[in-house]
């Protein structure tokens, strides 16, 4: 390019107290645009960094993320459609323009057809380039102001740890101000994930016995053989290994609230007993002839169907009826997913916090990505991977790729086989692959015990495109 360096703008002028440096990616194989460019630029907030072709600025998109991008149409190697094409699948959130000595109207009109902001003809038109930085700064701006909306939701949509703007949730939140003051025993139900111990908190908080202990027991932690004495104590010398009187959890909570957490693993022997303790208020220690009394309010949890627990003969209907008095069912995330942008909102603000880090929201695909996925882990499952992705991030803003990656670390039957995306198998994006999506594929194939066929399917591949990954990846599978 051999343009003059000096121009005129006119209109429209940067944007004054821009919030953060954008990128603005310049690929181009002439490096004389980039003197150039980088001083048109500063004054918009970008930081431009430059590609000399079409498979360099590829291969970087692993470790930058523009914001925008200027592409020249006609490069060795790769043109600029097809690295237009390809940036638009690896970066959905990038303003991508077009720039040509030698412009056509097809050309032009394909270029917005594949995903482009513009279409520029070299020489710049500056005035014109300005107005499509200024476009793509106010869209970043309107990115953070609904972040901060979404954040300052989230605080407001916030009950005793639980977020939720969606009916269902409001429905439940209101459930439990009404049981609260009322309710001796409650049988709680819900996925595994779902916050069956946060509603048990919540209703004792909202409760009478707010000011007293609320105790937790975990009932498919505890041994069979044990179960009888963390419930109930025992005495000195009951059996082997008691050499002190001991306390159970239901004397250890009078006045207050015992959690049974994972009620539905309940050994079949201590049901009747555990019966009596909330049906009379009564525990006979272990040893004791004696029965003592306890006023305690009994929550319990599970993620089984304990009707079917019944008709498989593996739990008691009389506790199942004493238990269930008041029954209360958590929905599934999947039945809320209008909820996931504050409950993404709320922990990025607490992980944020906690690690010290400016991170204030993510990108519209990675939130498009939250949606698809099935979280079969709920919210539990979603807050972890919002927590590795906030560790691993090196932006302000989490990307899809921060979340794919995240999500790469997921236990095995996570929502992230659920919410991936069959890999690419153009040559044009072959130089795409990033870590995350090399963890990807090593993950599933662990997960399939090695079985390339169930692992190709899984990824939304042929098994032969997975043998030629796994070659160019130098993956021993």
């Amino acid at each position: 390019m051999n343009e003059t360096t000096s121009f005129t703008l006119r209109s429209p002028q940067p944007a004054a107290g821009v919030e953060h440096v954008a990128h603005l990616m310049v690929v181009d194989d002439d490096p004389g645009v980039l003197p150039l460019l980088e001083r048109f630029a500063a004054p918009f907030g970008f930081d431009v960094v430059f590609r000399s072709g079409g498979q360099e600025a590829l291969a970087s998109l692993g470790e930058i993320e523009p914001d925008a991008a200027l592409v020249d149409l006609q490069m060795p190697g790769l043109n600029g459609i097809d690295v237009l094409k390809a940036m638009r699948t690896a970066c959905p959130d990038c303003q991508i323009i077009l720039m040509t000595g030698n412009a056509t109207v097809d050309t032009a009109i394909e270029a917005v057809k594949a995903g482009a902001l513009d279409y520029l003809s070299k020489p710049f038109d500056f005035n014109r380039l300005g107005e499509l930085l200024v476009a793509v700064r106010e869209r970043l701006r309107r990115r953070e102001r609904v972040m901060a909306v979404d954040a300052d939701a989230a605080r407001q949509f916030e009950f005793h740890g639980m977020t939720g703007r969606s009916p269902v949730m409001q429905e439940l939140f209101d459930s439990l101000r009404r049981l609260a003051p009322h309710s001796r025993t409650i049988l709680v139900n819900g996925e595994t994930g779902t916050g069956k111990e946060l509603v048990a908190r919540a209703l004792h908080a909202l409760g009478p016995r707010r000011s007293r202990r609320f105790v937790t027991v975990n009932c498919s932690a505890v041994v069979e053989t044990l179960f009888e004495s963390e419930l109930f104590g025992h005495e000195r010398g009951a059996f082997t290994g008691a050499t002190d009187t001991k306390v159970g959890l239901f004397e250890h909570a009078n006045g207050g609230t015992l959690f049974l957490d994972e009620a539905g693993e309940l050994p079949l022997s201590i049901q009747p007993k555990l019966l009596r303790a909330v049906e009379y208020g009564e525990v006979q220690r272990v040893g004791s002839p004696e029965t003592r009394k306890t006023d305690v309010h009994v929550i319990a949890a599970t993620n089984r169907d304990l009707r079917a627990e019944i008709a498989a003969g593996r739990f008691r209907s009389d506790l199942f009826y004493r238990l269930g008095v008041i029954e209360i069912v958590i929905p599934t995330i999947r039945e809320r997913r209008e909820d996931i942008p504050y409950l993404t909102a709320r922990f990025i603000r607490e992980f944020a916090d906690r690690m010290n880090r400016h991170i204030t929201g993510m990108t519209l695909a990675a939130e498009r990505l939250l949606q698809q996925a099935s979280w079969p882990g709920n919210v539990r499952e979603l807050r972890n991977v919002i927590e590795r992705a906030c560790i691993l991030t090196e932006n302000r803003i989490l990307s899809e790729r921060d979340l794919v990656r995240a999500m790469a670390g997921s236990a095995p039957g996570s929502s992230s086989r659920e919410s991936q995306r069959p890999l690419d198998e153009c040559g044009l994006t072959r130089n795409l692959l990033s870590t995350a999506e090399r963890d990807q594929i090593e993950r599933v194939l662990r997960d399939m015990n090695g079985n390339k066929a169930a692992a190709a399917k899984l990824l939304g591949m042929s098994r032969r495109s997975l043998y030629r990954w796994l070659e160019r990846l130098a993956i021993d599978g």
